[in-house]
């Protein structure tokens, strides 16, 4: 019996089984029915590396919550326009999975969202007067209308009651809150997503690892492929590519040879969380609570307690608590960093590594911290926290992009960049935050760019799927607000903007 993927031949192939793979597919099925598609991941199931539920925090990056998408300048004044754009992605993405449950492509969207609102909570006088002026410069914007502040106890305590229960009366605090916020299982969204694309014609092939890939004399790809559990090795023929392997993409970008990959590396960031599953604590605290990042903390690393939905089952969330393991997938191997050295990004890598020296130090001081350290930290947060009701999880790696700078040598880079090869044969992502949320504008991107002669063809049918496709929905309140009581209908969450 063989386990190697069967087919010879395919349009398009996708290597990993991940959030970004499973997006690009069923666009692509949506938009060219029929072109032949091959997905490739190398774990038994779909989503188990980085869009897994529990190897990240689940939440629908609309930059309701997350402060450092709109940092404070050197004169304290607060730049709206990251997170005005981050908020117009995901509006997308509630658009599209709203098409494809509404079009019963995919199952009920219980299963991977529901609602949880956004909250921000700082502690002190400098940082209470940068929340306001954040708050101030976000409130007039459509998208960020319904964002409520307070400074109040009392208040703060009736939108999360553990985050102030216990607390000395006499701190300041502060807090914002954006009712329509999210909590998002990729994991099962990447599940339903992959059970459509098997559906309609799409070979999934699991257990498969992509062990080698090269430029095919007719332009396209062939690409090697190996089934671990049998020892089969086998082949597939690829007019285009999409290197969607999450931390493992950067290896295989780089033995495609195209110069668009030269000069890349990747920085690996580990987590790990406290989970709690008892349910009469978890049902006291219904938000996702982000605070503000340590000197020196990639943005990955702020705190937050979030309340998430997995399987059905409510629970609470804090950390995450950085870490450094030079592995790239959860699953990938100590020498992944170094077998990512080559000679066009070693003089990037060299000079991110001399000028975050202070990244580097938050790390140590985050992989040294004791059990007794990491409570202590969660009790900022939930004074009246108790360790026996917390276990201590692993998250999933994040590798962070390192990349070429005329100016420093190399930068690195905390958001995702797409990667098309010149001539539309093959794309790629690397890179993190915000990621999920953001998979399908992400992908949109993509498909223009390696896509630019189909593009404009499937202009009518991506503004049939998402009606906001094309408008800034921050100029258009009107839309804005249609579109925000369709998704949240088709998504089964709480109509906000009903309330308003």
């Amino acid at each position: 019996m063989t386990f190697i993927s069967k087919t010879q031949h395919a349009d398009v192939v996708l290597i990993g089984g991940g959030i970004m793979s499973a997006t690009l597919g069923a666009f692509i099925k949506q938009l060219e029915p029929n072109w032949t598609i091959s997905l490739f991941e190398r774990l038994d199931e779909p989503g188990l590396e980085s869009s897994g539920p529990w190897n990240n925090a689940g939440t629908g990056h609309a930059a309701l919550c997350e402060l450092n998408y709109s940092p404070a300048a050197k004169d304290g004044s607060v730049d709206p326009s990251k997170a005005l754009l981050i908020n117009e992605q995901f509006q997308l993405s509630r658009q599209f999975w709203s098409h494809l449950v509404e079009q019963s492509l995919i199952g009920s969207p219980k299963g991977f969202i529901n609602t949880v609102p956004h909250m921000s909570f700082v502690i002190g006088e400098d940082n209470t007067k940068f929340l306001r002026t954040r708050y101030e410069a976000l409130k007039p914007h459509t998208l960020f209308r319904s964002m409520e502040y307070s400074e109040d106890h009392a208040q703060i305590a009736k939108w999360a009651p553990l985050i102030v229960k216990g607390r000395d009366r006499q701190q300041r605090i502060a807090a914002t809150r954006a009712a329509e916020g999210t909590d998002v299982d990729f994991g099962a969204l990447t599940r339903e997503l992959t059970t459509y694309l098997g559906n309609n014609g799409v070979e999934i092939n699991y257990g498969h690892d992509v062990t080698g890939i090269s430029k095919a004399s007719d332009g396209g790809w062939d690409l090697s492929l190996k089934y671990p559990a049998s020892g089969e090795h086998g082949k597939i023929h690829a007019k285009f590519v999409f290197v969607g392997a999450g931390g493992g993409a950067l290896h295989l970008l780089q033995a495609s040879g195209i110069p668009e990959s030269k000069g890349f590396g990747g920085f690996p960031v580990s987590g790990q969380f406290f989970r709690c599953t008892d349910e009469m604590l978890a049902a006291q605290h219904s938000a996702k609570v982000y605070g503000q990042a340590s000197v020196g903390a990639p943005p990955m690393s702020v705190p937050h307690l979030d309340t998430r939905y997995v399987n059905g089952k409510r629970s609470l969330l804090f950390g995450p608590y950085a870490g450094f393991s030079t592995n790239f997938l959860k699953s990938g191997s100590y020498l992944d960093l170094p077998l990512s050295i080559r000679p066009g990004n070693i003089i990037p890598m060299l000079a991110v590594a001399k000028d975050n020296m202070d990244l580097t130090a938050y790390l140590i001081k985050e992989v040294a911290k004791r059990h007794g350290d990491k409570v202590e930290a969660l009790r900022e947060y939930y004074p009246e926290a108790k360790d026996g009701d917390w276990e201590l999880i692993t998250a999933g790696q994040r590798v962070q992009i390192i990349k070429k700078d005329p100016k420093k040598g190399g930068v690195l880079q905390f958001g995702t960049e797409v990667i098309a090869g010149r001539d539309g044969t093959i794309g790629a992502l690397l890179g993190a935050s915000p990621g999920a949320s953001t998979a399908v504008p992400i992908m949109i991107e993509l498909l223009q760019k390696s896509f630019p002669k189909n593009f404009k063809g499937w202009q009518s049918k991506l503004k049939d799927m998402m009606p906001g496709y094309g408008v800034k929905l921050d100029d258009s309140p009107e839309l804005a607000e249609e579109l925000e009581r369709a998704t949240s209908k088709a998504l089964q969450l709480e109509n906000v903007s009903a309330s308003r």
